[in-house]
């Protein structure tokens, strides 16, 4: 019998729709369980580095512009059902000399800022409890956590400031050594006055932030300083945004040994998503260009304090994206490989995020282009073997546990009779 060509065009489309439709989906594609176990979750993501563009791009967080280059807005996170930011106080120590606070407090007004034009979207919060209070209300909880210790220049005073204005973790130094604190950035430079780790002074910027309930943080910092930091601390400490150094040999990653003291030590992981830090061929391609990039940022910087412009972190950004965008982006498996690492190693309830969006340009794995690709992530762990209550964990739960660690030691120390500020 014969089959018309038509006919048997029709039949062979039938057959691969049923093929299609009986085997499983692509790895990018999200399917229902996925979205549920996604959508069920309380996310939290402790680095996010927008109120550089709230504060220099005058951006609004509310925007619709679909050409908007951001990780973030209410609209992006919204469709990531991302229910918790920790946005970054991070002050360009090359571009504010002598005046850290200064620019600390224009970032951290920069969040409230933008809080106050969307109170109907977005809200301050403070605690594990504020977190959950938003979570309920479907209002993206705004948090803060100030990224590099010269901000509170050397000064108590102005750290419990900080921490009455919201900021709820301190990162104890950023790529530079600071005056008690040395930085994983700069460890090799001999131009660098180093401490060995943290000063005593250090340490006590350690004991005064757990008093007060505020977090320590430990990704940047040089591998003595995150020995000393947990020797000192007597709560839990976060790497806000760090991936494991033995998949990715960068000096901001953890190795092993770091990572199964901060599983002794009760705290947590959060991974970061800038390729160099999650794909050793990337590190390595970035590390090859580096010269010439960092030459090109100078040479940019240099025209535009010419011209009597103010330089900007933003103005480094644009320089830096033309260099990203010329080295291939990493398969989402090298992320997730990470989580996977650190999850062997130090255990599920010791991982989570810490994207680090808008702070690494275009540089991050294929496929995350902002907050709205994040049940990507979870799509990814299930396809692992990880079961739903896990991937809660990893989304969110295991932050806020150590959130809540952290407020506890706090109220613990503060009805500790033995320790009065007047010491201070």
């Amino acid at each position: 019998m014969l089959i018309s060509r038509s006919r048997l065009l029709s039949l062979l489309f039938l057959i691969l729709a049923t093929l299609a439709f009986t085997q499983s989906p692509p790895s990018a594609a999200v399917t229902p369980r996925a979205q549920a176990i996604h959508d069920s979750a309380l996310i939290v993501d402790t680095h996010a580095d927008t109120p550089q563009r709230f504060l220099d791009e005058n951006y609004d967080i509310g925007t619709t512009d679909p050409k908007d280059i951001g990780h973030i807005s209410l609209d992006k996170a919204r469709a990531g059902n991302l229910g918790a930011e920790f946005f970054s106080i991070w002050v360009d120590p090359t571009t504010n000399q002598g005046h850290f606070a200064q620019h600390t407090l224009d970032l951290i007004d920069s969040v409230y800022e933008q809080a106050a034009r969307h109170p109907d979207r977005m809200t301050m919060a403070y605690s594990v409890e504020d977190i959950e209070r938003a979570h309920k209300q479907k209002k993206l909880a705004a948090l803060m956590g100030i990224e590099g210790g010269h901000s509170i220049e050397n000064d108590l005073h102005l750290l419990r400031d900080f921490y009455r204005l919201g900021v709820r973790y301190m990162t104890l130094s950023w790529s530079n050594t600071n005056e008690w604190a040395d930085s994983s950035g700069d460890i090799d430079d001999p131009k660098i006055q180093h401490h060995n780790g943290l000063t005593d002074f250090g340490k006590q910027v350690v004991l005064e932030m757990n008093r007060m309930g505020m977090m320590v943080d430990i990704s940047h910092v040089a591998d003595k300083t995150f020995w000393d930091a947990i020797a000192t601390t007597k709560a839990p400490l976060i790497a806000s945004h760090s991936c494991a150094r033995a998949l990715t040999n960068h000096p901001r990653n953890m190795t092993d040994d770091m990572l199964r003291a901060v599983a002794k030590n009760g705290g947590v992981v959060q991974v970061n998503f800038y390729s160099a830090f999650v794909d050793e061929s990337y590190r390595k391609a970035a590390e090859e260009q580096k010269k010439e990039r960092e030459a090109a940022v100078d040479e940019y910087v240099a025209k535009k304090k010419a011209m009597g412009q103010r330089v900007t972190y933003l103005d480094k950004d644009r320089v830096e994206r033309e260099w990203a965008a010329r080295i291939p982006r990493p398969p989402l498996k090298s992320l997730i490989d990470h989580i996977d690492h650190i999850t062997k190693v130090a255990g599920v309830d010791h991982v989570g995020l810490g994207s680090d969006f808008d702070g690494v340009s275009d540089a991050t794995p294929t496929g995350i282009d902002s907050a709205a690709d994040l049940p990507k992530i979870t799509q990814a762990l299930l396809d692992r073997g990880y079961s739903a209550e896990d991937i809660h964990r990893i989304l969110g739960g295991n932050l806020l546990r150590v959130f809540s660690e952290v407020e506890r030691v706090s109220r613990e120390m503060q009805a500790d009779s033995l320790r009065p500020l007047a010491s201070q």
